[in-house]
């Protein structure tokens, strides 16, 4: 009986570990003004997700700095034009902008990574939702989609 117990136990954990959901992403910023994902997955069964941008250049921050930036898809270049007026010491970004749902702070050489972890009670599932740099003009290339599930 224990030898059962102790089988169903295990296949239990086992099981929960193959489907437990995915609750953060890295994604890897370049010199080259992009992004190397081009759409990750939210799982709405994470209570928080965490993303992780990281730098791979060696261009600074002035030059070729990247942040990460997630708001509805319809809010971006609004948050992009209004954050190229606060500059590099803001992340070129109006942090109270109530679109927008997380963001990194700005990176760049010799900075390798930075994170932000935020509530995934902000998402709906289905909803329409991007990531982007709002480094002057990046946004152009800069930039993927966010499917919540």
């Amino acid at each position: 009986m224990f030898a059962k117990a102790v089988a169903v136990s295990l296949l239990t954990l086992a099981s929960a570990s193959v489907f437990a959901a995915e609750c953060s992403v890295t994604v890897e910023s370049t010199d080259q003004m992009s992004y190397t994902t081009k759409e990750f997955t939210v799982d709405k069964s994470c209570k928080e997700f965490t993303v992780k941008l990281t730098h791979s250049g060696s261009l600074p921050k002035n030059v070729m700095g990247h942040n990460l930036v997630i708001s509805k898809t319809a809010d971006m270049q609004g948050i992009a034009t209004e954050g190229m007026s606060k500059g590099l010491e803001n992340d070129y970004l109006n942090a109270a902008n109530a679109g927008i749902i997380a963001h990194t702070k700005m990176i760049g050489a010799p900075e390798k990574e930075t994170e932000v972890k935020f509530d995934t009670s902000k998402l709906e599932a289905g909803g329409d939702y991007s990531f982007f740099c709002t480094f002057p003009g990046h946004i152009s290339m800069m930039k993927g989609k966010v499917i919540v599930k």
